[in-house]
C-alpha cells in the first residue's frame, strides 16, 4: 500500500490517479501515526516552502517522515516535496526543512532566464536509479522557481535551465523529482510503475 501524505499543500488527486491507473493500491492520509503502516509513502507539494514546513511541523508529520524513511521505507517527493527533503531553502529564509537529504534549494537567476521554469523540459539519466528503470531521457513537465544544490552523489537524472541541476534525486530509500510524473505522460506513468514496483 503506498501512503499519500496530505498536509493540504499537495496536488493529491492527479497524484493518486496516475498511481491507481498504473494498478497502485494507494490511501490519502494527514494522520501522522498512519505513517509507519504504508509500504511506501509519497510527498506531493505545491506552494511555499515555509508554509509547507510549518504545517508539516504542526501536524506532527514532519518527525513521522523522518521517522519513516529511518526505518527504510520506499519514499518519493514530487516538487515542493522534493525540497522539502533538503536542509533548507532561500524561498524561506530561517526555515528548517525536513534536513533528510544535505543541501539546500535555490532560486533561478540568470538574465533572459523566464522564471518560473514552466513546461515540458528534457531529463538526462545519470545513474542507474531504479525510479528511472527504462529512461535514458525523456520529456517532462515543471512548474518550479527554485532547484536543489544538492551533492553530486544524489543526481540521478539532470535538465538543463541556465544550468544544471538535479531534477530527479536518489539517496538509499529516498527518491525525489523536481518535475511532475503525473503529469509528463508515457515518461512520468513508467517512472511511476517503476515505483510501484520497487
Amino acid at each position: 500500500m503506498i501512503g499519500i501524505i496530505d498536509y493540504g499543500m499537495g496536488n493529491i488527486h492527479s497524484v493518486k490517479k496516475a498511481l491507481e491507473f498504473m494498478g497502485g493500491a494507494v490511501e490519502v492520509t494527514r494522520d501522522a501515526e498512519r505513517l509507519g503502516t504504508f509500504d511506501k509513502l509519497i510527498l506531493p507539494g505545491v506552494g511555499a516552502f515555509g508554509d509547507a514546513m510549518e504545517e508539516l511541523e504542526r501536524s506532527g508529520l514532519s518527525q513521522a517522515i523522518s521517522g519513516a524513511v529511518s526505518s527504510g521505507k520506499v519514499f518519493l517527493g514530487i516538487c515542493l516535496g522534493m525540497h522539502l527533503l533538503f536542509e533548507s531553502s532561500e524561498e524561506s529564509p530561517g526555515v528548517r526543512g525536513l534536513a533528510i537529504l544535505k543541501g539546500s534549494v535555490k532560486k533561478f537567476t540568470g538574465a533572459g532566464l523566464k522564471v518560473p521554469h514552466m513546461g515540458w523540459n528534457t531529463l538526462r539519466r545519470e545513474n542507474d536509479c531504479p525510479l528511472l528503470k527504462g529512461i535514458s531521457e525523456a520529456h517532462v513537465y515543471f512548474c518550479h522557481s527554485f532547484y536543489p544544490d544538492a551533492p553530486k552523489e544524489y543526481m540521478a537524472a539532470s535538465t538543463e535551465y541556465g544550468l544544471s541541476f538535479a531534477s530527479v534525486i536518489w539517496d538509499r530509500n529516498v527518491y525525489a523529482c523536481q518535475f511532475h510524473p503525473e503529469k509528463s505522460q508515457g515518461a512520468g506513468l513508467r517512472m511511476l510503475q517503476n515505483f510501484i514496483a520497487m
